[in-house]
């Protein structure tokens, strides 16, 4: 069954959705390439959480719901996937340079896959780009490390030009068909909660929450919390006075 909201932003019955028309929801709009953006947040999130110990509970409950959605995302495939996969491999060998050695474009997620996308809520009146304020304060060394490696990677491939050719696109059906397996609402939904689990890993691991807290809580700080503390676990019914 289609989602309602879908439903409101679509006037008829189309067989691709048009990236940048309304969803439903105020501020969401059609992401024009779902599939894409959705591997790339859950391959990046599943590579970070392999540097959390094995024991960590947070990279236990990750993972689970992170593969199972990456595993449903993967398994539908637009039409003229595997010819398109094939020239994309083409010029993925081609430029080692660019998109590394060895890559492959149907296990690996190529970022120039991701295609500027404007949404037009960021945009001025005239169709400006809003200038937004730039990070203040002294950079954390994790952060200068990133940008340095983005700057070498952006200088070592200037004056490369790579004609890329994006992934075909998804159909209306096949992308309900990922919103019902997944069950969070819809695509563009799941894309934003996938962004934030993939910026959140970066917090909680910089945090180190799996390790022992440096205060000890006083003993039976936590007990109130515990299960059947303060109510039986079952009641027994009323006895009959008669």
């Amino acid at each position: 069954m289609k989602s309602s909201a879908r439903l409101l932003a679509t006037v008829k019955s189309e067989r691709f959705l048009t990236p940048g028309n309304p969803t439903g929801l105020t501020g969401l709009l059609t992401h024009p390439t779902p599939r894409t953006q959705l591997l790339h947040y859950y391959s990046s999130t599943l590579k970070k959480l392999s540097q959390f110990p094995e024991h960590s509970v947070y990279r236990k409950s990750t993972e689970a719901i992170t593969k199972q959605r990456y595993d449903i995302v993967a398994a539908i495939k637009p039409e003229g996937y595997e010819e398109w996969a094939q020239r994309a491999q083409k010029l993925v060998d081609k430029h080692p340079e660019v998109f590394g050695k060895d890559a492959d474009v149907r296990k690996v997620f190529v970022p120039a896959q991701l295609t500027e996308y404007k949404n037009p809520l960021d945009l001025e009146w005239d169709g400006k780009n809003l200038d937004l304020p730039s990070m203040e304060g002294t950079r954390m060394p994790e952060e200068k490390r990133r940008h340095r490696k983005y700057m070498d990677r952006v200088h070592a491939n200037e004056g490369i030009d790579v004609d890329w050719e994006n992934e075909p696109p998804l159909e209306a059906e096949q992308i309900e068909e990922i919103e019902n397996k997944i069950g969070a609402g819809l695509i563009e939904e799941v894309i934003e909660v996938a962004e934030g689990e993939n910026k959140l890993v970066d917090t909680i691991f910089e945090s180190r929450s799996w390790e022992e807290l440096e205060e000890k809580p006083p003993q039976g700080q936590w007990d109130y919390f515990t299960r059947d503390q303060h109510t039986p676990g079952t009641q027994e019914p009323p006895k009959d006075k008669n």
